[in-house]
């Protein structure tokens, strides 16, 4: 009964998705294959990114958000990486920046131009390595610039300073096995994991020390997720020994027992937590599911309250999730996803039923905004800062992001850089002139390498066009 009291005070009570109409979904998108267990699809104010089935390597498409409809075979796509790539994630800070991990071992991070792609992208802004295994996950921090987090299959959590190519923290022993997601808190000064021990930790990275843990969080072997609440809280999901899907909700400082913990059903879909700190509504997409659970979190019991279900025909390859200020508050949007199929990307848009044509502030309280709180040096040195808020009242318009540019740290030489300034002063001319000779001569070298490759590279595809001529004469 108090369930159901609660729930029914809720503005969130009559939240309905929509599938928007067929001309405003994506289609003939070959979506990846591969069995993992990401989202396959990350979204944005200006773009929406997929991650497709491309022979020999990796690649994902990046389409701007207008253009739907059939998306041509020839589209040029995101295409570097020479493994599957296996997860995205746009930066929080700058919609034209993604960072992608791949089978290949690497984390690369990539610049769209502002109109999206003309010709297929190859060549990243940086290549981060430092895995020794897949990378299957890749996660920015939320406040601090140029932060970004990339989990593998080598049990390691790596937290990299992309602006300058630096792997400033490795945490590479805290998990005997598979790491399953890995989700920030709201300021960005701790994560939480899950991993396949049935662990979830709390992990402060600049201490490098755990926090807490609670062992079997979910009893059931399948996989499970965890992820940060605003208020500090962590939400989990998985799997009951029975076979279950179950959903938990946990104190961080006391991980005894859960706050609450429900069974759901009997699918084996693992299920993926959509999150909105904003309205403290959570949105389940299971993999292989055909529906959109959500729920709202309150602090009085049973704490997590089911609002409703969104429903369709086809299950759900993946999914992507818009950030609050890719919305149309004129018509009460509160979430938008983008639901893979096996060659579509359809939106589903989730509104509140309103009267008023007016700015409906109760559901768009300030959110966060694409303004970085910190820089990445600050936070490395141990500084947090919440969040830059927003107001939605007039709509957002994306304004003009700044290039990321990726100072390396003097990589040609390998000579440490001089810091002190009487150093800099004092030091002979003569030694700069050294040091530009060598770096010509190693660019010289580097040219002549390419040129030979290239020259390489038509004559086979001379010999090859000859042998398919040949191939064609026999056949005919």
């Amino acid at each position: 009964d108090t369930m159901r009291r609660v729930v029914r005070q809720s503005k969130f009570r009559h939240v309905f998705g929509q599938a928007v109409k067929n001309d405003q979904c994506y289609d003939d998108i070959r979506v990846s294959r591969v069995t993992w267990d990401s989202s396959f699809c990350a979204v944005n104010p200006r773009f929406v990114a997929i991650i497709v089935d491309a022979s020999g390597g990796g690649a994902f498409l990046v389409l701007p958000l207008h253009k739907t409809g059939r998306i041509d075979k020839s589209y040029p796509t995101v295409c570097g990486h020479t493994g599957p790539v296996l997860d995205i994630d746009w930066c929080p800070h700058n919609d034209q920046v993604i960072a992608s991990g791949s089978e290949d071992c690497t984390v690369m991070v990539w610049q769209i131009p502002e109109n999206g792609l003309t010709l297929s992208l190859t060549e990243p802004v940086v290549v981060l390595e430092g895995h020794s295994k897949r990378v299957g996950i890749v996660a920015w921090h939320p406040t601090a610039r140029n932060v970004l987090l990339s989990a593998g299959c080598d049990n390691a959590i790596i937290i990299w300073n992309v602006g300058t190519g630096e792997a400033l923290i490795n945490l590479d022993d805290m998990h005997v096995d598979m790491i399953y997601n890995v989700s920030w808190n709201r300021n960005g000064s701790l994560i939480c994991t899950a991993s396949k021990d049935k662990k979830v930790r709390v992990i402060d990275p600049r201490k490098q020390e755990i926090v807490a843990e609670k062992e079997k969080t979910h009893e059931g072997a399948r996989p499970m997720r965890a992820i940060f609440l605003a208020d500090g809280n962590i939400f989990t999901t998985g799997f009951s020994r029975m076979s279950e899907r179950q959903l938990a909700l946990w104190n961080p400082k006391n991980m005894e027992e859960p706050i609450a913990l429900h069974e759901m059903d009997t699918s084996n879909g693992v299920l993926l937590p959509f999150y909105d700190p904003d309205t403290n509504i959570i949105y389940l997409c299971g993999k292989g599911d055909s529906s959109i659970r959500y729920f709202e979190i309150t602090d009085e019991s049973p704490y997590v309250h089911y609002l409703n279900t969104f429903s369709s025909k086809e299950p759900q390859r993946g999914m992507g999730f818009m950030p609050k200020r890719g919305l149309d508050v004129n018509k009460c949007e509160i979430a938008r996803f983008f639901k893979l199929h096996e060659r579509k990307c359809e939106p589903i848009i989730m509104t509140v039923p309103r009267k008023s044509d007016l700015f409906q502030d109760d559901l768009y309280p300030d959110t966060a905004g694409p303004e970085a709180a910190l820089e990445a040096e600050e936070w490395f040195e141990g500084k947090n800062a919440d969040p830059l808020l927003i107001s939605l009242k007039h709509g957002y318009i994306p304004g003009k992001n700044r290039d990321l540019k990726v100072v390396k740290k003097n990589i040609l030489d390998n000579k440490p850089a001089a810091n002190k300034k009487s150093d800099l002063i004092n030091a002979p001319k003569k030694a700069s002139d050294a040091s530009n000779a060598q770096n010509e001569a190693k660019l010289d070298e580097i040219l002549k390498e390419l040129k030979c490759i290239k020259d390489t590279i038509s004559s086979q595809d001379e010999r090859i066009s000859k042998l398919e001529q040949q191939v064609a004469k026999i056949v005919d």
